[in-house]
């Protein structure tokens, strides 16, 4: 199955330290076809950076990133992250606000291609329209 992973649950399928914390949410990557939303690339390249990792552990995570399927900026999926954002706004959903963007980003990468997020923020229950994969 399909299955659009948080930067956060990816993030700790690289780490020791974090994966101890979610490991319960990781092991339901396992079996799956794992995409991920461009923006949860640059979150991860982002953290690569300020934590100042060097070239071994960057070259591992270039690796991860290419064993998934990264999902394409398209015109389509802009339209969904817009009619997401609005839709989240007249339900009164956090993700319409701009605090939760990046959020915002990932769950319309995973109502775009129809697939289920996994993820362990509170912030994407209720979603309007999008599946929690549990």
């Amino acid at each position: 199955m399909r299955l659009v992973v948080d930067t956060g649950i990816f993030s700790a399928s690289l780490s020791r330290r974090r994966r101890a914390h979610l490991e319960p949410h990781v092991r339901r990557m396992a079996g799956h076809q794992v995409f991920l939303a461009g923006v949860t690339v640059s979150e991860l390249r982002y953290g690569a950076l300020v934590a100042q990792w060097g070239e071994p552990r960057r070259h591992r995570l270039e690796e991860s990133i290419q064993a998934t399927t990264v999902i394409p900026l398209s015109d389509a999926l802009l339209g969904a992250i817009a009619e997401l954002r609005y839709a989240c706004r007249l339900a009164g959903h956090p993700l319409h606000d701009r605090t939760h963007a990046n959020d915002l980003w990932i769950a319309a990468s995973a109502l775009h291609i129809g697939a289920p997020l996994l993820a362990a923020d509170g912030v994407f229950e209720n979603t309007p329209g999008l599946t929690l994969h549990q």
